[in-house]
C-alpha cells in the first residue's frame, strides 16, 4: 500500500516512508492510495470477533503486507492490551468508553502502536529518531508512554503552559529516560505551528531524523478505526445495527478516524462532530465556508484547536463535497457553561462522570436525536478520557463520585521536568540544535 500526499496524489511513499516522515515537504497529509473495502461477511460477523481480532484484520487490510502477518500480530497484541468497552445509559444511548490505557485517553491506541510500528521498522545502528509532538493535553501523555523506554528514539512534547491540566502536566513532564518537555508559551495552535514548520527546516532534517507522534502521522489514525469497530461489534451482540457516533472534536484524528472505518465498509448512520467554543468544523457544516481562527482556551482544554490539522484529510477523503460532507457528518459547538451543565445532567440522571470533552459529545448527541427521532437508531458517544484527568471541571459533588486509578495516585509528588520556551520558531530551533 503506498500513500500520498493531500496536496498531491502524485507524490506517494511506502509505509515506512509516511510513517518517518510523517508530513509530506508539501505540507499535506499522507492518506492511503486506495481505501481497502472489508468483506461483507466479516462485517456482518464483527461481534464473532475479538478487538485484536478486529484490529488485526483492520491494519492487515490498510497496510497490504508492509509489516508480516505474524509480526503485526505481535505488535498488535503488545499495543492494543486493554478494553474499549461500549455501556449502556439508557435505551438508546450508548458510551464507549476509551479511557482503560496507561494514559487513560483514546489516545493511547494510536500512540502505541505508532510506537512499535516505528520500533519495528528502526534496524540496528540506523540513525535516532526524534518524535516531535504537540499536544493540547493528552496526546502528550498517551505518546510519552507509549514510547517510554523505546530503544533508539527520543520524544520531545510541546505544550501550552497553563493550558493542560494538573494530572496531563505531570504525565508529560515526569517521565525522563527519552521523553523531555517544553512549555511553550503560547496556545496548542502555536505548538502545533512550531512541529510543521520544524519538519519543512532543511538544517533540522539534515541534522535529526524527525518525526511525529501527532495524528498527523498516519501510524496514529490507524489503529483508531480499530476501537469503531470494535464498537459496531459489541452493539451487533445486542442486535443493534444502526448506529450513531457523537465524537469529541478537536484536532478532528479521532472523527478522521471513525470516517476512514466507514470508507472501509463499517456501516454507520451517521457521525456528530462535537467541539467546544473552537468551533471552526461545526460552522463550515452549517456554511460551507471553511475559516480557521486562533484557539480560545476552554474547559475541555485537548479540543482547544483553531485550525484542526486532520480536517484536510477529511476533505479528501470527500474531495471537499460539501453536499456529501453534510449528508454525514453534522456539527454541534457549546461553552464552557453548556459543558458545566451536560457534566451534571449526566451526572443526575445517570449516576456516571464525564470529563468536559465527553460532556460535550453526549450534548451533541442527545440535541441530534431530538431533531431526527427514531426507534431503530442507537446513539454511541465517545468517552476520550478519564475524568480524573479534570478535577477542575467538577462540583464537590461529583468530584467525590470519581475513583481514582492508582497510576495517577503515582504522579503525585513527582518532580516536573520542563524546558520554558516562547512561541517563536527560532527559539525552539535553536533548542533542539543545542540539544542533540
Amino acid at each position: 500500500m503506498n500513500f500520498y500526499s493531500t496536496n498531491n496524489t502524485d507524490h506517494q511513499v511506502e509505509f515506512k516512508e509516511a510513517v518517518f516522515n510523517s508530513m509530506p515537504q508539501d505540507k499535506g497529509l499522507y492518506m492511503p492510495a486506495s481505501i481497502p473495502k472489508l468483506s461483507d461477511k466479516f462485517l456482518n460477523n464483527l461481534d464473532e470477533y475479538t478487538l485484536p481480532e478486529i484490529a488485526f484484520k483492520v491494519a492487515s487490510a490498510m497496510l497490504d503486507g508492509a509489516i508480516p502477518e505474524e509480526d503485526l500480530k505481535e505488535i498488535i497484541h503488545d499495543a492494543i492490551n486493554f478494553l474499549a468497552p461500549v455501556v449502556k445509559l439508557e435505551e438508546p444511548v450508548y458510551v464507549l468508553e476509551l479511557f482503560h490505557g496507561p494514559s487513560l485517553a483514546f489516545k493511547d491506541f494510536g500512540a502505541r502502536f505508532m510506537s512499535r510500528v516505528m520500533s519495528w521498522f528502526l534496524s540496528v545502528g540506523e540513525k535516532q529518531l526524534d518524535v516531535l509532538v504537540a499536544t493540547s493535553g493528552d496526546t502528550g501523555g498517551a505518546v510519552a508512554l507509549g514510547f517510554l523506554g523505546v530503544p533508539d528514539t527520543r520524544v520531545t512534547i510541546l505544550y501550552p503552559k497553563g493550558k493542560v491540566s494538573e494530572i496531563q502536566e505531570l504525565q508529560l513532564t515526569t517521565n525522563g529516560q527519552n521523553i523531555r518537555a517544553l512549555e511553550i508559551d503560547g496556545t496548542f495552535d502555536d505548538c502545533q505551528a512550531l512541529v510543521k514548520q520544524a519538519f519543512t527546516d532543511k538544517e533540522l532534517n539534515e541534522k535529526f531524523r524527525l518525526t511525529s507522534a501527532n495524528s498527523i502521522n498516519i501510524a496514529r489514525l490507524i489503529p483508531q478505526t480499530f476501537y469503531y469497530f470494535n464498537a459496531y461489534a459489541q452493539l451487533l451482540r445486542q442486535g443493534k445495527n444502526k448506529v450513531v457516533f457523537s465524537v469529541p472534536s478537536g484536532n478532528f484524528g479521532n472523527i478522521g478516524a471513525g470516517l476512514l472505518a466507514w470508507k472501509m465498509g463499517l456501516p454507520v448512520h451517521r457521525f456528530i462532530a462535537a467541539t467546544n467554543a473552537n468551533d471552526t468544523v461545526p460552522a463550515y457544516l452549517k456554511t460551507g465556508i471553511y475559516e480557521p481562527k486562533p484557539s480560545v482556551q476552554t474547559l475541555s482544554n485537548a479540543m482547544d484547536v483553531g485550525n484542526p490539522s486532520n480536517w484536510a484529510r477529511i476533505a479528501d477523503l470527500f474531495k471537499e463535497d460539501v453536499s456529501a460532507l453534510t449528508g454525514l457528518i453534522s456539527g454541534y459547538s457549546y461553552d464552557d457553561e453548556q459543558t458545566k451543565e451536560a457534566i451534571q445532567q449526566v451526572f443526575d440522571k445517570y449516576n456516571y462522570v464525564v470529563c468536559p470533552h465527553t460532556a460535550i459529545a453526549w450534548k451533541a448527541l442527545k440535541e441530534w436525536e431530538v431533531a431526527n427521532p427514531s426507534n431503530d437508531i442507537t446513539g454511541v458517544f465517545l468517552s476520550t478520557a478519564h475524568p480524573c484527568k479534570f478535577p477542575d471541571a467538577f462540583p464537590a459533588e461529583i468530584s467525590d463520585a470519581i475513583v481514582v486509578p492508582e497510576s495517577v495516585k503515582e504522579l503525585e509528588g513527582k518532580e516536573k521536568q520542563a524546558v520554558a520556551l516562547g512561541k517563536d520558531f527560532e527559539g525552539f530551533k535553536a533548542f533542539l540544535l543545542a540539544n542533540n
